[in-house]
This record gives C-alpha cells, sequence and structure tokens, in this order.
C-alpha cells in the first residue's frame, strides 16, 4: 500500500504526456495551409458555375502581378504618342548605363548589327538579310524613344526583346546605340581635354607612352 502513491504519481505523468501527445498530433493536423482543400484540376468542368467552367474569365481591367505600367514614357518610349529625343527621369546618363548598353548590346544586338553597329553582324555574315546601319543618317537623326520602341516591339524581321531585355536595360541599350553613332563621327576636338591624355597611345604619330607599356593600341 506505501507504494501506490508513487504508481499513481507515474501514471498521472504518463496521462498527461500522452494527452499532450494528442493534442499536438491535433493541432498539427489543423495546419495543413490548406492543402487537402478541394479543388478544381485545370480545364476541369465545374457544376457551380452556370458556364460549367471551372477556370474563371480573368475581370475586365485586372493587371497581371508586377506588371503595372503605370509610367508611359519609361515603359513606352513615347509621351503623347510622340517618340521621346530625351532619356526618361529614371533612367541617368552615366557611364554604368553606357557600360551595361554595350554589355546587353553585344549579347542581343551585335548578332545582327555587329559591334560596330554597321548591321554586318555574324548571323548577316552567314545569309541573314542585312539590317540598316545605325550609322546611316535616317538612324543617327532618330529620337533615342524610335530604338527603345523597336526593342520593345521589333520592326521588319526583326523580333521584339522585350521578354528578354528588362525596360532599364532597354535604355542602356539606347544610350549605348547613341554613343556608337556618335563615336563613329567623333573626332579629338569632341574628348573631353582632362582624358585626351588616355589617346594618346592609340594614335599613329603620338610618341609612346611609357605609363602603358609602350602606348600598345586597343581594338
Amino acid at each position: 500500500m506505501a507504494h501506490a502513491p508513487i504508481f499513481s504519481a507515474h501514471a498521472g505523468r504518463r496521462a498527461l504526456v500522452g494527452g499532450l501527445l494528442l493534442a499536438s498530433a491535433l493541432l498539427a493536423g489543423c495546419r495543413q495551409d490548406m492543402h487537402d482543400t478541394p479543388r478544381y484540376e485545370a480545364l476541369e468542368q465545374s457544376d457551380f458555375f452556370a458556364d460549367k467552367r471551372a477556370m474563371r474569365p480573368i475581370p475586365e481591367g485586372a493587371v497581371a502581378r508586377g506588371m503595372l505600367l503605370d509610367d508611359d514614357v519609361f515603359y513606352t518610349g513615347k509621351q503623347d504618342g510622340e517618340l521621346i529625343t530625351g532619356l526618361p527621369a529614371q533612367v541617368t546618363l552615366d557611364a554604368a548605363l553606357i557600360d551595361r548598353g554595350q554589355n546587353r548590346f553585344n549579347i542581343y544586338c551585335a548578332p545582327c548589327h555587329s559591334q560596330l553597329g554597321d548591321g554586318n553582324g555574324t548571323v548577316v555574315q552567314r545569309g541573314y538579310k542585312r539590317p540598316s546601319s545605325f550609322h546611316d543618317p535616317r538612324l543617327r537623326d532618330a529620337a533615342i524613344g524610335y530604338f527603345y520602341d523597336v526593342i520593345t516591339n521589333g520592326f521588319g524581321q526583326m523580333p521584339d526583346y522585350r521578354a528578354q531585355i528588362a525596360p532599364q536595360d532597354r535604355w542602356a541599350i539606347a544610350s549605348y546605340i547613341r554613343a556608337l553613332q556618335l563615336s563613329q563621327g567623333a573626332t579629338v576636338e569632341d574628348v573631353p581635354a582632362e582624358q585626351r591624355g588616355a589617346l594618346d597611345g592609340r594614335a599613329p604619330s603620338a610618341a609612346p607612352d611609357a605609363s602603358h607599356g609602350g602606348g600598345a593600341a586597343h581594338d
């Protein structure tokens, strides 16, 4: 009889632990995050809706998440229906933008347009129709918004690249094309005085620059 209280205490603890485990299991069953919710499969027929369609039409005016294009100038290159001649307010013209534009241009544009922008890219050399040179007067005078629009919507045999190139990168490419156009007709006088020294190694008649290993030319 003296051991009965001890036995009862152990039994009570076991019952308590068992109850807690059972409660935990029940609570875990309530945390399924709706994984077991009855649902229709895609294109399955439904008896709930009058048209028998489980997949519901998209409400008018709905916009896909992350696709609200709330700035016409930035996303279209146009203002009041006219191509813009300058960069949108969100785009800053600096060396980083031009470098990014050159990188994207060489990936997506150079195969057809060539790295010089003259339209004699590698795929053209293999028989593809040659695009216009960016150095033609028509394109040299084109608004910068024109290049953004063509990248976005395509032109002639060129497909659109809106799925491959983000809007910010399209502006970077357009800016690089403008820089490429200017570079082909530039003179030494167009280079800021403080930067002309970097060109000494490229001029055929210039003396070798010891700080650049004899002034080796760069392509």
